[in-house]
């Protein structure tokens, strides 16, 4: 894969993608968001050349989308089929050889992802957040910073798990679920609901028809 790379989004999320990326040794050579008031300036010393669309005919096919939305990421992903995606690692996160890793997912600096994990396609595995053995993260999530899944936790697709939230084994965050900063999971939680607290519980339900929207 070419180490030249375009980045998605022009956000704040977008600068730690850019910064791991060139930890991890890639070059960022554009960035591309469909607010046109940022076309012309820079993230992190990177131009901004214009919206997404335009992605294409100015010759890049290798990108990461750097937007913190997990409905977004997953619409620009249904809308650039042939965009080949990447996967970047910081090289101050540890993930163990047997972990697998989908396309376009990031994994920034101290974070851990222990044996025999699963995590899927555009996945968020943030600063200092940890994975333990054989959990599956599905596509479009996103743990945030310093939040802990124990032992064989599922995170199912588009799922929200806050900043320092803890989640112990075996437990399934249902799709399109946010778990609030700081919540204790102790038992599973539901698909296209809000959890909060110690212990978590249920304080809003989204209808499903209606991703949830993660910044």
């Amino acid at each position: 894969m070419s180490r030249s790379v375009a980045v998605i989004g022009a956000g704040g999320h977008a600068k730690v993608v850019i910064a791991t990326l060139r930890a991890a040794g890639f070059t960022v050579q554009a960035v591309f968001d469909d607010n046109p008031s940022r076309t012309g300036f820079e993230v992190l010393g990177v131009p901004v050349l214009g919206p997404i669309d335009s992605l294409v005919n100015a010759g890049f096919s290798v990108a990461v989308i750097a937007i913190g939305d997990n409905a977004v990421r997953q619409r620009i992903a249904q809308r650039l089929t042939h965009m080949q995606w990447l996967t970047a690692v910081h090289p101050n996160a540890w993930v163990h050889p047997s972990v697998r890793l989908g396309a376009g997912t990031v994994v920034f600096a101290g974070a851990v992802i222990q044996p025999e994990a699963v995590v899927g396609e555009h996945v968020i595995i943030n600063t200092g957040a940890t994975v333990d053995h054989e959990c599956t993260v599905h596509d479009f999530a996103h743990i945030a910073p310093g939040a802990h899944l124990a032992g064989r936790v599922t995170v199912e697709e588009g799922a929200f798990v806050g900043m320092g939230s803890s989640v112990i084994q075996t437990v399934r965050i249902g799709a399109w679920t946010t778990l609030g900063a700081g919540a204790v999971v102790t038992q599973d939680i539901p698909a296209h609901v809000t959890a909060v607290g110690v212990p978590a519980r249920v304080v809003k339900r989204h209808p499903e028809t209606m991703e949830d929207c993660h910044e």
